[in-house]
């Protein structure tokens, strides 16, 4: 087989076993690092790279290490820490696999003569008729959610040989060819925030700490201080700092009246949500309501809901049951079966 493959190596499990599968099925492998911030101990940091390194050596194939760190900064941490400020929750590894991992590197791999682009990620992708499809991956770890925004051409330049894997069989690959990277435990939160504490982040990057606000009641009366915007999500109930002798939620975010708008029990759910900025991936934009299974964060199971195509390019679902915590700056993802048929930004809940 002659056909070039440029996989993305973080350094991790998933990523090597990628390397190794193909390397197996004949395809011409190199490796590939990118390099894209300086938070030591996480993902696309100097370390992972070494270790992407050894497991190239092992395997005996080329390694590359590009410098993606200004591209990170502009697709990936100022929209990271913009949206926050504006009361939304965001999803910075959806905007990095858009924009670097098979946008950047797919441009690269291009211009250097590369047939495709691999990454360690669990889903599928097939030619179905004219079209690209993604599929959901059967195994535990089914990432399709965070590609959904991926086009017809990224697609078609883009290989995912983990798709029907389960982890731990790709785990057990790479341990039986000896990989020191075996049993490396999965990373964990943002990489770019491997302490997890997304305030001291923001704060470091803007150069000031959260502005203190009111908590307010679904009837607007002030009920309390909070802590900044920043330190809250829609749905959250735990952390609020203030005791109101019941639970309260989350409901809402503004950042304009600095205000964290608090409800109680079953203020938590949605019947449904506006979304924009939508990419239809594997069907074609639809003009009429259809039927879909709709998950509206990584870790949710899909629901079944009806998706109305608006006019101005944003689509309205109306869930057949109410969902919890739909929060402005998540994805909301449209399966039919097991096809990804598109998904889009939520903007608000309704």
């Amino acid at each position: 087989m002659n056909q070039r493959v440029l996989v993305g190596m973080s350094g991790g499990v998933d990523s090597s076993a990628t390397a190794l599968v193909l390397l197996r099925a004949g395809y011409q492998v190199s490796g590939v690092t990118m390099l894209l911030h300086r938070e030591a101990g996480s993902c696309g940091s100097g370390k992972e790279a070494e270790d992407a390194a050894n497991v190239c050596r092992q395997l005996g194939i080329p390694h590359t290490i590009l410098d993606f760190s200004r591209e990170f900064s502009e697709h990936v941490t100022r929209y990271f820490v913009s949206e926050y400020l504006a009361g939304r929750t965001p999803n910075p590894c959806i905007m990095c696999n858009q924009h670097l991992k098979f946008g950047a590197l797919l441009e690269y791999a291009i211009q250097n003569g590369f047939d495709y682009v691999a990454t360690g990620h669990y889903a599928l992708i097939e030619k179905l008729g004219s079209r690209w499809g993604l599929k959901r991956s059967p195994a535990a770890k089914d990432q399709s959610y965070v590609l959904y925004r991926l086009s017809q051409e990224q697609l078609s330049r883009t290989l995912t040989p983990l798709g029907n894997l389960e982890k731990a069989q790709a785990r057990k690959l790479a341990e039986e060819a000896g990989l020191a990277v075996a049993h490396k435990p999965d990373s964990q939160d943002i990489c770019f925030i491997p302490d997890g504490d997304y305030n001291r982040y923001i704060a470091r990057v803007t150069g000031k700490e959260p502005e203190p606000g009111d908590f307010v009641g679904l009837d607007g009366k002030i009920l309390g201080k909070h802590q900044g915007i920043t330190r809250y999500t829609i749905g959250q109930r735990k952390g609020l700092g203030i005791s109101f002798g019941e639970p309260m939620y989350v409901t809402k975010i503004d950042p304009l009246s600095n205000q964290v708008t608090l409800g109680p029990e079953g203020s938590q759910y949605a019947k449904g949500l506006l979304a924009g900025d939508v990419n239809w991936v594997s069907i074609a934009p639809p003009s009429a309501p259809f039927s879909a299974q709709v998950k509206v964060r990584y870790q949710a199971p899909p629901s079944p809901a009806l998706i109305t195509p608006l006019t101005d390019g944003r689509v309205k679902i109306e869930f057949e049951h109410p969902q919890r915590s739909v929060t402005p700056g998540q994805a909301a993802v449209f399966y039919q079966g097991d096809l990804v048929a598109g998904g889009g930004t939520i903007l608000c809940p309704c």
